[in-house]
Parts: C-alpha cells; sequence; structure tokens
C-alpha cells in the first residue's frame, strides 16, 4: 500500500466527507495509512467499525490506522482505547489540511477531537474527482438544531450551519463542466438549510438558483428531508422541474403520533400523508423513501400498526429500517425499553412490507422507456432511483435511454435504445 485508504461508513454526507479526506490525505503525502470514517446513528455502526479496523490491522501490520466521523467524535476514548489505533480526529479536523499534514510528522498528537458545538461555519470543498462514481456529491450544511430524543447524531456534527449559496452554485457549475450529468445535494438536516445566513435563504431558494445559474445542469436529487419543512419555493421546484429527480426519501421515523411526540418530531402522521398526497398529486411519477424506526421505547404493537399502515397510506417504495438501540446520553435511553426481539421481528416485519412495496413497484415500469444515468459499465438508476441491469455495457456516468423489459428480484432488467439526435 502506498497512498491512503479512506474507508466509509454510514450517510451520504460521510461519503462527499471521505472525498474531501482522499484529496487532503493526497495533498500531504500521507501514505501506508487506513482513514476509518465512522457513523454513530446506530450501536450497530459502531461495531461494524470496530470490528473493520481489527480486521485492517492484522491485514496491514505495518499501516497507520486513523479513526474519524461521528463516533470518534462523540466518543473519542472508546477508539483510542483500542491497540490497532494510531490517530483519532474529530469531525472538524478532518476537514483541515493541517490535521493531515500533522499526521505525517513522528510526534503527531493521537486524538485530535475538539468540541464541535463550537464550530460556527460549514468550509465548502471543491472537490476534484469522485474516482470511479457516476454523480457527484455537494455539501450545502452541516449540523442540526434539533434534538429529536433518539438521535446523538447532533453531538457528532455540531449547530446547523449552512455553505453559502454562491459557493454552492459554483461547485455544482464546476462539477457539471468535468462531466458529471446528476449532482446530490447533502447535508445533515438539509430543509434547515439557510437559516443561519442573511436574508430569506432556504432550500427551495437554492434549488431554484442552482437551476437558474447552471442551465446545463442535466440531474439534481436532494437527500433526506423533513417534509414539514419543505418551504414554497422546494414545494414548487419538486412538482415542477423535471431536472429534479422524481425521488424524495422522507424522514418519517414513526407512524404513530404519540411516538412521533415522544420523540420529539415535528410532524404527526397526518402531516406526512397529506404531503405525500400532494406531492403525488402534482407529480404523479414522484417515488418516496423513507426512514422508519421499530421498537421504539414504549412502542405498543397497535403503535407499531400505524408505522405499518403509514407504509401503505404514503405509498412509499424505498424504505430504511432501523432496528431502535439506544444511544447512550440520548433521552430515549432512559425510556422503557423493549425487548430486543421484539425489536427485531418488527423490524424484519417493516422490511418485508417494504420489499412488497418495492416488488409491485418495479412490476409496474414494464415496458416503458427510461433515462438511465449508468453508475458502472452494466448497471444504471432510473430517475426514481430503481436499479437497472442492461443487457450491454455503457460508458458510466453516461446517461442512456434504455426500455425495461422486466425484472429480476428488486432489480429492473432491459436494453438501451438508439440514440436519436
Amino acid at each position: 500500500m502506498t497512498k491512503s485508504k479512506i474507508v466509509t461508513f454510514g450517510c451520504r454526507l460521510n461519503s462527499y466527507e471521505s472525498e474531501v479526506m482522499a484529496d487532503l490525505s493526497d495533498a500531504a503525502g500521507l501514505q501506508d495509512t487506513i482513514v476509518f470514517n465512522t457513523c454513530a446513528v446506530t450501536s450497530e455502526a459502531q461495531r461494524q467499525a470496530r470490528q473493520a479496523i481489527r480486521k485492517a490491522r492484522r491485514e496491514n501490520p505495518d499501516a497507520k490506522i486513523v479513526v474519524t466521523g461521528c463516533a470518534a467524535q462523540i466518543d473519542p476514548g472508546e477508539f483510542a482505547d483500542m491497540p490497532e489505533v494510531d490517530h483519532v480526529i474529530g469531525n472538524s479536523e478532518k476537514m483541515d489540511r493541517a490535521v493531515f499534514d500533522s499526521l505525517t510528522l513522528p510526534d503527531s498528537e493521537r486524538i485530535i477531537v475538539n468540541d464541535i458545538m463550537s464550530v460556527k461555519e460549514t468550509a465548502n470543498h471543491l472537490i476534484s474527482g469522485f474516482g470511479e462514481r457516476a454523480r457527484a456529491f455537494v455539501q450545502i450544511q452541516n449540523g442540526c438544531d434539533h434534538r429529536c430524543t433518539f438521535c446523538i447524531i447532533p453531538y457528532g456534527r455540531g449547530n446547523s450551519r449552512s455553505v453559502p449559496a454562491g459557493v454552492i452554485v459554483e461547485q455544482v457549475r464546476a462539477l457539471v463542466e468535468r462531466g458529471f450529468k446528476e449532482v446530490v445535494l447533502t447535508g445533515v438536516d438539509l430543509t434547515a438549510y439557510g437559516k443561519d445566513l442573511p436574508g430569506q435563504m432556504t432550500l427551495g431558494s437554492l434549488v431554484k438558483s442552482i437551476f437558474h445559474q447552471v442551465g446545463d445542469l442535466p440531474r439534481l436529487r436532494i437527500s433526506s428531508i423533513d417534509s414539514i419543512e419543505v418551504d414554497a419555493d422546494l414545494l414548487d421546484v419538486i412538482t415542477n422541474e423535471p431536472r429534479l429527480m422524481p425521488h424524495l426519501h422522507l424522514s418519517l421515523q414513526s407512524g404513530d403520533n404519540m411516538i412521533l411526540k415522544r420523540m420529539k418530531r415535528r410532524h404527526l402522521r397526518e402531516d406526512a400523508i397529506a404531503f405525500c398526497e400532494l406531492v403525488r398529486r402534482e407529480r404523479p411519477d414522484i417515488v418516496f423513501g423513507a426512514d422508519i424506526i421499530a421498537g421504539f421505547p414504549t412502542e405498543t404493537e397497535d403503535m407499531f400498526a400505524q408505522s405499518m399502515d403509514l407504509v401503505d397510506a404514503c405509498e412509499l417504495t424505498f424504505l430504511h429500517v432501523f432496528p431502535y438501540s439506544p444511544r447512550p446520553g440520548t433521552p430515549a435511553a432512559r425510556m422503557p425499553q423493549l425487548d430486543r426481539s421484539i425489536v427485531k421481528q418488527r423490524a424484519q416485519r417493516l422490511r418485508t412490507l417494504g420489499g412488497e412495496r418495492l416488488s409491485k413497484f418495479l412490476a409496474r415500469q414494464k415496458d416503458q422507456t427510461v433515462e438511465l444515468l449508468m453508475e458502472n459499465s452494466t448497471v444504471g438508476r432510473t430517475p426514481q432511483f430503481a436499479e437497472m441491469q442492461l443487457d450491454e455495457s455503457q460508458a458510466t456516468g453516461s446517461i442512456v435511454t434504455a426500455r425495461i423489459d422486466g425484472v429480476t428480484g428488486h432489480q429492473l432488467v432491459g436494453h438501451s435504445l438508439p440514440h436519436v439526435n
């Protein structure tokens, strides 16, 4: 091994930041190093990171191992205590070129983790490339001002802070000039975008500005949003701008109002259903995904049934199911916990329902013509983010017109159509 290797866990924002770290480590000349960019959204995510670190040390006994990300920010001592780990750096520090420069020195500090709540700005990094990735990610926001009772992430990311709109537009323009045909806007709490900036900037006005100023951007996606905080401009662009892809991932978490209250969420189940009905009425090709937690403390069978029912009421297609696990330091960890077997069983029931809904959606796509963004030579994503296998090779990152012939498992299959000028 020569150059550093970045191992990423968790969200799209972590994926973006891993690309930044790859650039920073290359610029610093960091060699024979493995950087683990961890996630703290569940205790299982942290367990997987520790397991991967131990495996990496066994396979690379002479490498330098650096751990960063949300888990390292929240509990640096846990990783510093691992004999396999050489350095632990915080979420702010991992974006700092000087920190990577210091890692090349023989006497560099072992733990470099500062108070994330003291960070007031999010620096935007223009990434030189995304390897072989078909789409590019742009960070527009970091941190979260909300304190949901189950969530530890604000303590790993700090308070909400936004990247100025002009900087974001310039980065999107630069990525399009480099040939990227799809850009994904990422952050921790996207619908909080702009609240810390001067003026009346919102996520919707930002998206409109991107489309207005980067007219040759073919496709834009926004990652997970809070539907209750969707502003008028964002609703307008979701329903009327074809370049915004018809796939929204919603942070719903539960379908029961009492559980939502105990989670300290800001919406009711009726709000979620009304939002999905409104958007689908204005844009019939839209598909929704959602995060749902199974087995939250005090959740009864009837409360869980409300979450199952919400999947159908909102016509959700892509489910991210999280079996609840207590995070030390959060209010929910002090609530009456459910038996783990019940939590796992409810999560499986949700996943089964999600699989059924996805299968029904895919079956309805047969014989349709779609525009695929190729993620590799034979697999692409439709505008609704369904995965599709082609029977011939295409250029990674290209947009290909294709006909859907059928479904295999949870993947569409089909063939490309001749390009017509």
